[in-house]
């Protein structure tokens, strides 16, 4: 019940990222240190010495987070009409450092693993793009 005041509280300060994005997934995927927080915040509440801090971070986290997957949602969106391959070649004109299938796969869930390394393998003999690494540790530079 908390949470859902808590989400309401954002909606009305104008944090609307809770209606695209489920916020209570976010947590349920880092529970851990969701009872972490809350432990650490709790120490000492009956004393009213208790410090809110661990628990404030975290749900800036969480809320930072589910800003970050909206804005990868619409990025996504906007590339819908381009061609897959070239989706693929535009999440290296994006992010910066290293790439990994995992990544783009992730980024774009709608491209079959094969196009994807079919079109690695076109940028990397293009020259557009650089591999590192070996099986499981492979990633992806831009040049």
């Amino acid at each position: 019940m908390s949470r859902l005041l808590t989400l309401l509280l954002l909606y009305r300060c104008g944090y609307i990222v809770g209606k695209y994005i489920s916020v209570e997934m976010l947590i349920e995927k880092s529970k851990e240190t969701y009872y972490e927080a809350l432990k650490d915040s709790s120490t000492e509440w009956h004393n009213s010495d208790n410090d809110y801090l661990p628990f404030v971070k975290y749900y800036l986290g969480v809320i930072l987070k589910g800003y970050n997957e909206f804005e990868d949602r619409v990025e996504y969106m906007r590339h819908v009409g381009m061609s897959k391959p070239d989706r693929v070649k535009a999440v290296f004109d994006r992010k910066v450092g290293k790439i990994t299938k995992a990544d783009i796969v992730e980024l774009c869930p709608d491209i079959s693993l094969t196009t994807i390394e079919n079109t690695l393998n076109a940028l990397l003999t293009g020259g557009y793009i650089e591999k590192h690494g070996k099986s499981r540790g492979t990633y992806y530079t831009k040049k």
